[in-house]
């Protein structure tokens, strides 16, 4: 199977599941119900708790109660999780954002508004892979758990490193401690799927940049999952008073 035949394959399979419902849950935080309107939810629920969505905009499907007692999560589950991360139309900003800040460092695709959609159409897919890469497919294989455990108390310092170790040390399926091969081996392997739909891009310096930038927007994803609530706590309390 070629390259090209594969990446089509591949997309359509993520597509089919990314119409898949997410999985019916039990529990008493409306944050934690996948078929309530996540706007709502970040209106209704209370704010120090993760909502499914940051400020009702920024995806936050895959946060959960790091202080909880651990529940692992069926293949169906991760593959939802995926798939709403993945297709949730943030995922769109974030490419553009990505296209802007990449492309005074690649001049393959020159100027104007046609070369920019190229480029940004090229980030929305390598977005879209990496996500259901690392937080689907490979977990489901590697019996790793996607989620970003909040830490939600704790010193700043102790919650920043926290939130940046999570990219190297993931939970597996059995609520151990193990490294995050499905966030570092699926964001190299989407940055190789990228090959086939990016021109120009055979050194080892562009993949890597790639992949650095792919690791990056979820690193920084991280912080924002940990210190949001904090910060929509915070405004809520000043809207308050």
């Amino acid at each position: 199977m070629s390259c090209k035949s594969f990446l089509h394959c591949f997309l359509l399979l993520t597509l089919l599941v990314g119409v898949a419902p997410l999985p019916a849950q039990s529990s008493d935080d409306p944050s934690t119900d996948p078929g309530t309107d996540p706007a709502k939810i970040e209106s209704k629920a209370d704010p120090s708790k993760p909502s499914k969505r940051l400020f009702g905009v920024v995806p936050n499907y895959r946060t959960t109660d790091g202080t909880a007692p651990f529940m692992p999560l069926t293949a169906k589950q991760k593959l939802s999780i995926a798939s709403h991360d993945s297709f949730d139309w943030p995922t769109y900003v974030t490419a553009g954002a990505l296209t802007m800040m990449t492309r005074s460092h690649d001049p393959v695709y020159g100027t104007g508004i046609a070369s920019f959609g190229n480029q940004y159409v090229r980030w929305s897919s390598t977005q879209i892979v990496g996500n259901m890469l690392t937080e689907g497919f490979l977990p489901v294989v590697l019996h790793q758990d996607p989620r970003y455990f909040r830490m939600g108390s704790g010193t700043f310092s102790h919650r920043l490193f926290g939130a940046l170790g999570q990219i190297v040390v993931a939970k597996n399926d059995s609520g151990n401690k193990t490294f995050n091969a499905s966030e570092w081996l699926g964001n190299a392997m989407a940055t190789g799927i990228s090959n086939a739909y990016t021109p120009n891009m055979n050194s080892w310096s562009q993949r890597s940049q790639t992949w650095m930038w792919t690791i990056g927007s979820d690193t920084f994803s991280n912080v924002l999952k940990e210190f949001g609530p904090d910060l929509r706590q915070h405004l809520h309390f000043h809207k308050s008073s």
